[in-house]
């Protein structure tokens, strides 16, 4: 009988470790997912450090690296490679507790070491700000970290810890000593859900499931990012089956796919606003310099129609580029659509004739938004020529003030109303072509209150001025459209409307077959 009993055991154990076996095999990634992204793929989309203040670079950040805290599911400030966090009662120190076990993907363990040095070799938007502003990062144990702060900024945790910047999502720091930046940027190595496989710039990027990902084993095995900045080439890929999801589908494209029984628009309004930029409105001898032709532009813009046209009327209109969901943003009232008001102010302003403004370079590859506003601005006399660029030669372009006449431009990165002013509106700013000094010294202000209700009325006091001032031309906050296939389950569009891509990407599912 103790014979018998011990075969029993035996097949029981073998016929558990069997299933076993098979469930494991049925979890494993399996299928390939395509992507029709909007633009060139760079490197520097592929480095945390190079982050430019818009969220283009997240959308590969959040496949192949992850973040002390990022936004998730259910919570934009979720718990990822920080357990937990605590503040100093009196502001100057932050804490994070390391979550460990985690390897990158080179099998290299992550440590607070490779959260000091990729604070330290950050340099992408709002680095300056950063390292002026954070006195010490002190390591206490290999899973404990400290930040002490000069003094108190009740910012900070927007601005390193949020998609806000790229300061906190983590590299590898013996792996990049070891191969050095060049190394890094041909095979970068990270700890997010997909590892990098290959990658033709320009072209297409291939990434493989990591299956040893903290948060879930991702189901899908290979992702395939291709460049296809031509929507109606993505809108073919998406009927043919080439791509399963087609980026940024506005216009015509977009309700082609909402019309086909096949495939499914998905949407999502994310913190984003499109606005029209002035650049030249520093510059005295510059027509742009006077506060009537600013304003006589942003009423030229029919941006109803723009709307309906571009992103099917699902988009708010705004008066400010400073999206209405994020904190402190003070809610204002668009400026109407009204050509003849233009026309009047600018024969006020001496134009009464129009004038010629130059170049109008829209955000990559938003041609035909371009080519909208060319065509309201011209029916007041402002005449323009569109400029087409890629989206990388024209960030570059942007930040190193090299544009001129009008830039038609969107971010969605997200933040609160004190980070898109700190990158795109006071003196400082990477993307501003000047300034006042009553918006910095206001803007200096709240960055040292720490009591709510009046670092508020600061900001709302700066977004008032730049609205008085007709700083900028805003147009609409934009529902991101994106084409969605037949064999795609889940898209992860919209899990979290802080971002407008697909995300988390472990999230992503393939219909079985």
């Amino acid at each position: 009988m103790s014979e018998l009993r011990a075969s029993i055991v035996f097949v029981s154990f073998l016929a558990l470790g069997l299933l076993s076996e098979r469930a494991a095999a049925q979890d494993r990634p399996e299928g390939q997912l395509t992507i029709a992204f909007d633009a060139s793929i760079v490197p520097p989309f592929l480095d945390p450090a190079e982050t430019a203040g818009i969220a283009t670079p997240f959308v590969f950040l959040y496949a192949l690296h992850d973040a002390l805290i990022k936004p998730l599911p259910g919570n934009d400030r979720a718990p990822c490679l920080a357990e937990s966090w605590t503040e100093s009662p009196d502001g100057l120190v932050y804490e994070f507790k390391l979550r460990e076990g985690v390897s990158f993907h080179n099998g290299d363990p992550f440590t607070a070491e490779d959260v000091r040095f990729s604070f330290h070799r950050y340099r992408g938007i709002s680095a300056k700000l950063l390292h002026e502003r954070v006195k010490a990062v002190e390591i206490i144990d290999p899973h404990r970290i400290r930040f002490v702060l000069h003094k108190p900024w009740p910012d900070f945790m927007v601005f390193y810890a949020s998609p806000a910047t790229g300061a906190a999502w983590i590299v590898p720091k013996a792996y990049i000593e070891k191969v050095g930046e060049d190394g890094f940027r041909q095979q970068p190595v990270g700890l997010g859900p997909y590892r990098f496989s290959r990658m033709d710039p320009g072209v297409a990027l291939v990434l493989e499931a990591n299956e040893q990902y903290w948060r879930k084993r991702p189901s899908i095995k290979q992702v395939v990012i291709k460049s296809v900045p031509d929507r109606t080439t993505r809108l073919a890929m998406l009927k043919t089956g080439e791509a399963d999801i087609g980026y940024l589908m506005v216009g015509v494209e977009a309700a082609a796919i909402r019309d086909d029984a096949k495939l499914r628009l998905a949407k999502v309004i994310p913190p984003a606003t499109w606005w029209m930029e002035y650049p030249e409105q520093w510059n005295p001898k510059s027509p742009w310099n006077d506060r009537r032709v600013r304003l006589a532009a942003t009423l030229a813009v029919g941006k109803e129609a723009l709307n309906e046209a571009e992103r099917l009327g699902f988009s708010p209109l705004t008066g400010s580029i400073i999206p209405s969901g994020m904190d402190f943003a003070l809610r204002i009232e668009p400026y109407p659509d009204d050509p003849a008001q233009a026309k009047r102010l600018l024969a006020e302003a001496g134009y009464p004739n129009g004038f010629d403004a130059g170049n109008l370079t829209p955000l990559p590859p938003f041609t035909t938004m371009g080519e909208a506003v060319a065509n309201d601005l011209a029916r007041v006399g402002i005449r323009t020529r569109v400029r087409s660029m890629e989206r990388a030669t024209f960030m570059e372009a942007w930040r190193s003030k090299k544009l001129g006449g009008v830039i038609v431009t969107v971010s969605a990165a997200p933040g609160n109303a004190a980070v898109r002013l700190e990158s795109f509106v006071i003196s400082s700013a990477p993307y501003a072509s000047g300034g006042y000094p009553d918006i910095d010294d206001l803007f200096g202000q709240q960055t040292r209150e720490r009591d709510r209700t009046k670092r508020e009325a600061l900001l709302h006091q700066i977004q008032r001025l730049m609205h008085e001032r007709v700083m900028y031309g805003p147009i609409f906050e934009p529902a991101t459209l994106h084409g969605v296939g037949p064999r795609v389950e889940e898209a992860a569009i919209g899990l979290n409307s802080q971002l407008y891509f697909a995300a988390p990407y472990e999230d992503m599912r393939l219909k079985k077959p």
